[in-house]
């Protein structure tokens, strides 16, 4: 279960240091959600199916009462700081790379979790 803990904050410490970094280089928004939504997709598909709609769900849950108005606030933040930057269209978007990439986060947890296993069975029959 801390497995799964983890991987749920490596996934918003991931997509807002993305975010983060978009956000100073300028880059659009979309390519990035894009990308990583085809990363999901692809994931959905070969990831274990127990754990899709938790991985979902985790992206849901980082976004509380707490962590959007701290994300928000970080955002607007750094675009208003950064110089050529406009808060309104830089600043927003921190919460969407904080909602998805727990989610691949977490299937990608699943799927080492799950590969480690075969792993570890196969080396076991091989013994035997």
């Amino acid at each position: 279960m801390w497995g799964l803990r983890i991987s749920v904050a490596m996934g918003v410490a991931v997509g807002i240091s993305l975010g983060c970094y978009r956000i100073v280089v300028g880059d659009p928004i979309h390519w990035y959600i894009i990308g990583g939504y085809i990363i999901v997709v692809a994931q959905t598909a070969i990831a274990p199916k127990l754990i899709v709609p938790l991985a979902y769900d985790s992206g849901g849950v980082t976004t509380s009462t707490v962590t959007v108005p701290l994300v928000a606030a970080l955002g607007l933040g750094l675009s208003e700081t950064v110089p050529g930057r406009n808060p309104l269209i830089d600043g927003f978007g921190l919460i969407a790379f904080a909602s998805l990439f727990p989610i691949i986060s977490v299937m990608a947890y699943a799927q080492l979790s799950e590969a480690r296993a075969n792993y570890e069975k196969r080396a076991r029959d091989k013994r035997s």
